[in-house]
């Protein structure tokens, strides 16, 4: 038995291994391999991994565009409200972008477009989106 200290259960994996795993399923997700992403996830890959900025896979695919993936990352368990370390939520990060199917399968999905700083609601807002206000119950 060794004296060193056990690590905490929420202490980042250092292994060159698993790090470099975890950067090809960020990759993935931001590129859309839906199938690919949805295996690993499926094979015990956490549905809610985030990278160092803390965007976890939902974000990734939401902000790239890919509403399937999106979608598989959601019927598998994925937080749609799960805020980034600059507290972004995927749905607004949508909005920014423009990714209009991605925002209705956020919804679907149950994400609240009032969630983050700034919500979904105040990028519609920001950007003039009438029909995604109306989406959210807001008045344009």
């Amino acid at each position: 038995m060794t004296d060193a200290p056990m690590p905490e259960s929420n202490e980042p994996a250092h292994d060159p291994e698993v790090l470099e795993l975890a950067q090809k399923i960020f990759g993935l997700a931001r590129n859309g391999d839906t199938d690919t992403v949805a295996a690993y996830v499926d094979a015990g890959v956490p549905v809610n991994l985030t990278n160092d900025s803390g965007d976890s896979l939902l974000m990734l695919a939401a902000y790239h565009g890919h509403a399937a993936a999106v979608r598989a990352l959601l019927t598998r368990g994925a937080d749609p409200d799960k805020l980034n370390d600059r507290g972004q939520a995927p749905i607004a990060g949508a909005v920014f972008k423009g990714e209009d199917e991605v925002v209705r399968v956020l919804l679907d999905g149950g994400a609240d477009p009032r969630a983050g700083q700034p919500s979904a609601v105040e990028t519609a807002r920001m950007f003039e989106k009438k029909e995604l206000l109306e989406l959210f119950g807001e008045s344009a």
